[in-house]
């Protein structure tokens, strides 16, 4: 019986594991049927629905797959999902307020500060969120701050969605590459940067307290320039090659740096979640 027991709870907890992939499938089945609705009836009230659909589909998707895998882990679903709300809106807000005041030229090292500025309003909403909780375990930190920057690149996309509609004068394929485009490249960016820093802030941090030391200050500076180099090696390459394959390669390459980085972090996290279990359950 204890096997069957065993055997059950495996199963469930596999099947929890892979929820992320409902959350992607029913997000893309909703986001088709409103293409087929808008292009059928021309409905422009519908169109605002369809372009939200797209932009948060990925981001959803992504945070649902860390929150699954939140191990030993007391962090629960509403808390995530305000730092999902908080991380995009406060972020999106303090952004548009701070860049205009700060960047005055487009040019390579113009990345970097856009880089400087978005990684640390990004990181409001997670202070918010985690201000009176207790905030010492790397995971926590880890999957609110994925959380906190999907909800930043989710707002974002949609915003560069309805710029790209209005610019083509109302070209649907036009907003449809560039919602797809960016929801597709999204696990590349902002969340996997935000979870970087907010994992090592935890990791520093005390219980009731936030520490601001040099392993916070590198995680910090790690993503900016992952950040500035992102956006940045584009425009740079594009006047040093032709081929649009090696810029490709080139942003590809930034983007799985932070995912390896990522990934590094997410064991550590749970090899100290398992400690932090161990020490507590001795008698």
């Amino acid at each position: 019986m204890a096997q069957l027991s065993d055997m059950s709870f495996d199963t469930t907890q596999a099947q929890k594991a892979h929820g992320w992939w409902q959350v992607l499938l029913t997000g893309l089945s909703f986001y088709c049927l409103g293409l087929v609705v808008l292009i059928v009836t021309e409905n422009p009230n519908i169109f605002p629905t369809v372009v939200m659909l797209g932009t948060f589909l990925v981001p959803a998707a992504y945070v649902a797959f860390f929150y699954e895998r939140r191990h030993l882990s007391d962090l629960t679903l509403p808390t995530t999902f305000l730092a999902f709300f908080y991380g995009g809106v406060l972020g999106v807000f303090a952004a548009a307020l701070l860049e205009p005041l700060f960047i005055r030229r487009l040019d390579f090292l113009t990345a970097f500060e856009v880089g400087l500025i978005e990684e640390f309003v990004k990181i409001l909403g997670v202070l918010v969120i985690a201000r009176h909780k207790r905030h010492d375990s790397e995971l926590d930190g880890l999957i609110l701050g994925a959380a906190a920057g999907m909800g930043f690149a989710a707002l974002e996309s949609t915003g560069y969605a309805f710029t790209s509609f209005l610019r083509s004068e109302g070209s649907l394929s036009v907003t449809v590459a560039v919602t797809l485009f960016r929801g597709i490249l999204s696990p590349l960016g902002h969340g996997t940067w935000t979870a970087i820093l907010a994992a090592v802030l935890f990791r520093e941090s005390g219980a009731r307290y936030f520490c601001l030391n040099g392993r916070v200050l590198g995680a910090y500076l790690t993503v900016v320039v992952l950040h500035g180099l992102w956006d940045g090696l584009p425009g740079l390459l594009a006047t040093v090659v032709r081929a649009d394959f090696d810029i490709f390669i080139a942003e590809m390459s930034v983007g799985a740096a932070g995912l390896l980085i990522l990934w590094h972090l997410w064991h550590e996290a749970v090899r100290l979640q398992d400690d932090r279990s161990s020490e507590t359950s001795v008698p």
